[in-house]
């Protein structure tokens, strides 16, 4: 029984919520705005690259034809390393790369992540609980300062990253990567790139970024119309009181004279009937009998 219950309940959510709102352009952007959210910070995150250079010594049983250098999400390039031959005697160099630009993909990735998770959240309320957003007018102009902080934040960290970007290109480019090997500063010693890195995936990174900066500043107009501040620029009429209760009436009624009371046609009530007329008489027949006798005329 209480598995049947349990079963139902996400069932009986979704029978239950306003699915509708997603055709509308509040929820239908804010649905946009998850989607890319998980495409900007997964192909930023989830990044790896390689490159490939030669060296080619004068020994060329000393040369090193495929010497592959990766590299990868947060891009502390400063901690990548890899293996030349110094072309003298069989030895090795290990040489570093050059940069750290993990500050700003981590930001980048981080203001991704916390946008996809308040687009989830903004959601499953526009779904599930829409009249309690509505409620009091808290919901909306709490969603419209978080919708302009991330606006905000998406121009911040979009711009940060597409400059670090460029950096990381520049510093793992090949030829950069080869001014790096002491061998390759030697006369008869022959350094070539062999591969460069693919650097779509970053690229598709930023463009995203910069589309959720358009989605979410696009989206502060439709959540501003859910406000109570967007009402006056309308000229939308004020709301109507409520109609006053039956006590308001009664009281208004003890002050206010009745219109029907005035001289009109109709009903008049006559005072003149027998049942008036019997009463004056036994008023006159006992005005006329004596009064009481007092006690010292009987005695």
């Amino acid at each position: 029984y209480y598995y049947e219950r349990i079963s139902c309940l996400p069932l009986q959510l979704v029978a239950q919520g306003q699915f509708r709102i997603l055709k509308l352009p509040l929820g239908f952007i804010k649905a946009l705005q998850w989607f890319f959210a998980i495409f900007a910070f997964s192909t930023c995150g989830s990044y790896s690259g390689m490159l490939r250079v030669a060296v080619e010594c004068k020994n060329r049983t000393e040369s090193d034809l495929s010497i592959e250098v990766e590299f990868e999400y947060p891009f502390r390039l400063h901690q990548e390393y890899f293996d030349a031959p110094t072309c003298s005697g069989g030895n090795t160099q290990r040489v570093f790369l050059v940069g750290d630009y993990s500050s700003s993909a981590e930001f980048f990735v981080t203001i991704g992540v916390f946008a996809f998770l308040y687009s989830t959240a903004a959601l499953c309320i526009y779904i599930f609980f829409f009249e309690k957003y509505k409620e009091n007018n808290k919901g909306p102009l709490i969603d419209l300062g978080v919708t302009g902080v991330f606006a905000f934040m998406w121009l911040v960290s979009s711009a940060a990253w597409a400059k670090g970007l460029s950096d990381v290109k520049m510093m793992t480019d090949p030829d950069t990567v080869i001014t790096l090997i002491n061998s390759c500063k030697e006369k008869g010693n022959l350094c070539r790139e062999v591969h460069d890195p693919v650097m779509s995936g970053l690229n598709t990174s930023v463009a995203f970024g910069f589309i959720n900066l358009v989605l979410w500043a696009g989206n502060l107009w439709f959540v501003f119309k859910e406000t109570s501040l967007f009402a006056p620029l309308t000229g939308a009429p004020p709301p109507q009181q409520k109609p006053a209760g039956a006590d308001t009436y009664g009281q208004q009624g003890a002050y206010e004279p009745d219109p029907y009371a005035s001289n009109q046609g109709g009903y008049q009530p006559n005072y003149n009937q027998q049942g008036y007329n019997q009463d004056a008489q036994l008023a006159q027949s006992y005005g006329q009998q004596g009064g009481p006798t007092s006690f010292s005329n009987q005695m």
